[in-house]
C-alpha cells in the first residue's frame, strides 16, 4: 500500500470555529458557575431574554423529556 502526502491548505477557514473550554476547577476558582459567566459578560437576564426569542417548537414536551430523560438513564 502506497502513502499519499495531503496537503491541508490552512488559508481555508476551520468547519468548526474553535470554543475555548474551561476546566471545573477554573470555574470554582472564578467562584463559581454565575461568578465565571459574569466575568465572561454573560448574564442571566441576557440568556434570559435571547430564550425568550426562541421559537416554541425549540423546546422540548414533557413528552419529549421525559422520553429523553429515559434514554439518559437506561444509557448509564
Amino acid at each position: 500500500m502506497s502513502k499519499k502526502i495531503v496537503k491541508i491548505d490552512t488559508d481555508e477557514p476551520d468547519s468548526f470555529p474553535r470554543i475555548k473550554s474551561y476546566s471545573v476547577s477554573e470555574i470554582l476558582a472564578a467562584g463559581g458557575a454565575e461568578a465565571f459567566a459574569t466575568k465572561l459578560g454573560k448574564t442571566s437576564q441576557n440568556l434570559i431574554a435571547r430564550l425568550k426569542e426562541l421559537p416554541k417548537e425549540a423546546f422540548l414536551t414533557e413528552e419529549e423529556a421525559e422520553i429523553a430523560l429515559e434514554m439518559l438513564r437506561k444509557s448509564k
